[in-house]
């Protein structure tokens, strides 16, 4: 794919969210959008750059130990895949925010690993608002003792949540997950007087859907880049 194929698309995609903020008498500066480069080549990392968007996505720490030091202009990391255990002290080095926190256990891991190389490291705490018994994420009875776990850590700053609509879900479905999210966000800020800014919810496929409920960060690969490798 060359540049002009990129911009291309990626103009595509913001006036997606510029038609679907309107709907929604939504300002589209409300709404971010985070390009997923996650199995494709450095070429999408440095495209997003060039394009003045300074922030992408990746699902695993494996490929952005590759792709980092192939990076020579400033970029934002975001880890948006599920974190395993054992590759928590590297994820902590190379990520500059983890969307997947989806575990207490998680939360401490990260607290303990930013502790040894005094790192303050912002999180989103990833919820499974949609019963999907194929995703991670916390449970919304679980929020609250999640979120106040954070809040008592050292190191870390929850920025807000994030969660993935079931897959092949209907529309309503989908709705209903982002809804619930945003439900349990409000709930969250009421009970802590926290503020949570970040509603990571919506691909390439729902982002209208999320955007109608409150998404304040949508994920999109396949629209930008094409399917991946």
């Amino acid at each position: 794919m060359n540049f002009d194929i990129f911009l291309k698309n990626l103009n595509n995609i913001k006036n997606r969210v510029d038609q679907s903020c309107k709907l929604v008498k939504r300002n589209p500066d409300s709404v971010s959008i985070l390009p997923v480069t996650k199995t494709h080549p450095v070429w999408a990392v440095e495209y997003c750059l060039k394009a003045e968007i300074n922030s992408v996505g990746e699902n695993k720490v494996q490929e952005v130990r590759v792709k980092k030091p192939l990076i020579k202009m400033k970029c934002h990391w975001e880890l948006i895949g599920h974190l395993q255990s054992n590759k928590v002290n590297e994820a902590v080095r190379y990520f500059d925010r983890i969307q997947s926190v989806d575990s207490i256990k998680l939360i401490r891991k990260l607290d303990q690993s930013c502790g040894k190389i005094e790192k303050h490291l912002p999180i989103l705490l990833q919820c499974n608002s949609g019963d999907d018994p194929n995703k991670y994420g916390f449970r919304e009875s679980e929020m609250s003792g999640a979120l106040d776990a954070v809040l008592n850590s050292k190191n870390l700053k929850c920025d807000g949540l994030m969660t993935i609509a079931p897959l092949d879900s209907s529309k309503e479905r989908t709705s209903n997950c982002f809804k619930s999210l945003r439900h349990i966000s409000e709930s969250l800020v009421k009970e802590f007087q926290y503020p949570l800014k970040e509603l990571s919810m919506g691909m390439t496929n729902d982002l209208e859907v999320a955007i109608a409920q409150g998404s304040t960060m949508i994920r999109v690969g396949t629209a930008l880049f094409g399917h991946r490798a």
